[in-house]
């Protein structure tokens, strides 16, 4: 393979492990729904440079969708929300900072270590993709594990969906119809999640959800 093509496509998904790891350290709303906006439009990056690899035109709508609704539409959206929620700035987390970033990198060696070691005979660049892609996603689901606001966990279930887009690209297997209608699904799911949201505020004066833990356990009893 052509190694400055390798370099690219390796810095790229690179990149997007890395503005994961900043979105684990970011302990306001609003910045870090800059770091997802930016997450975004590396993948925007990330997949058109597939397309061009690939010779694959399709991936040019991917790359299209996620830089409209990822990196422009979706952070618009949720900075409006915060300020017509009133929602407090600051991200309140299970655990601290630091022991979430140690996790963070425990996570990133997994998904390296777990994915080379099966895909051995794969194409270099996908394996890289794929091994990066799996460290996406678990970062993702580390962000919605240890944050309790709703907000912050939208946007690690966004930042988990870029990680699948980002493997489903470079494995050189998801047709146009798949793309479209999962970027649909994920635009509904977020028009639910904002219904959700506003819901939340309205019967508990907060988003936090500890909110619904102790609603549930007073209901129990």
């Amino acid at each position: 393979m052509n190694g400055p093509v390798f370099d690219i496509a390796h810095m790229l998904a690179g990149g997007l492990v890395l503005v994961s790891m900043m979105m684990l350290y970011q302990d306001r709303l609003y910045a870090l729904l800059n770091v997802f906006a930016l997450h975004s439009l590396l993948l925007t990056l990330s997949v058109a440079w597939q397309a061009f690899v690939q010779d694959a035109p399709h991936l040019y709508v991917t790359a299209a969708i996620a830089l409209v609704f990822k990196a422009i539409v979706i952070p618009v959206v949720l900075h409006r929300m915060i300020r017509q929620l009133g929602i407090h700035r600051e991200i309140e987390t299970v655990v601290g900072i630091g022991p979430t970033m140690l996790a963070g990198i425990c996570l990133v060696a997994l998904a390296t270590v777990v994915m080379l070691r099966v895909t051995p005979e794969a194409d270099p660049l996908a394996r890289e993709d794929l091994a990066f892609a799996l460290s996406v996603l678990l970062l993702g689901l580390l962000i919605m594990v240890t944050r309790r606001n709703a907000v912050s966990q939208v946007v690690g279930f966004m930042s988990l969906e870029n990680g699948l887009v980002l493997a489903a690209t470079g494995a050189k297997g998801m047709p146009l119809v798949v793309e479209i209608s999962v970027a649909f699904s994920i635009l509904i799911a977020f028009i639910v999640i904002g219904v959700f949201l506003f819901r939340i505020r309205e019967r508990f004066d907060t988003v936090d959800v500890r909110a619904l833990d102790d609603f549930k356990g007073r209901r129990r009893k």
